[in-house]
């Protein structure tokens, strides 16, 4: 049974206590936030990256929906804290070192554990968006290192289960 969905008695925490700050909202409105081209030094082909929130003070989380044309993908990296990709549109690939081409489609979520070296990316034929989530660490989300080869990124996926 899913404890948020439970009915009845439910262990309490300790209550908490909140300052009028805690209370206080961000809302930043759809078509209100700057989509920017995506680092040519991190990324092969035209993608696009539109940042929905960037981590201040104590908080680590940062989540952006990126955008790759067609072609277009990461140079292979990691993620200190792992990384979790929700695909939001069209068809896309990723891969582990070592592993084999995945197929990602829409709502696919593709959760990739910390120091795991990869690369994610659209298929040659369809644009891709995804999701990110990542955590900052010590100001790093990302470890960038070598461009993925075009025998790399063209190898035969692993088709999605339809």
């Amino acid at each position: 049974m899913n404890p948020l969905f439970t009915t009845g008695a439910m262990p309490q925490a300790a209550p908490a206590t909140f300052s009028a700050a805690d209370a206080d909202l961000q809302i930043t409105r759809a078509g209100s936030r700057p989509v920017n081209a995506a680092p040519e030094q991190y990324f092969t082909g035209r993608v696009s990256v539109e940042m929905m929130q960037v981590p201040s003070g104590d908080e680590r989380t940062s989540v952006g929906a990126v955008s790759f044309q067609p072609g277009a993908r990461t140079f292979w990296h990691s993620h200190p804290l792992g990384q979790t990709l929700l695909v939001t549109a069209g068809i896309g690939r990723i891969q582990r070192w070592g592993g084999p081409v995945e197929e990602i489609r829409v709502g696919d979520v593709v959760h990739i554990p910390p120091h795991t070296k990869h690369w994610h990316g659209a298929a040659p034929d369809s644009a891709m968006t995804h999701t990110a989530i990542t955590e900052v660490l010590n100001g790093s989300a990302a470890d960038w290192l070598e461009s993925v080869t075009d025998a790399h990124y063209l190898a035969s996926p692993t088709k999605a289960n339809l």
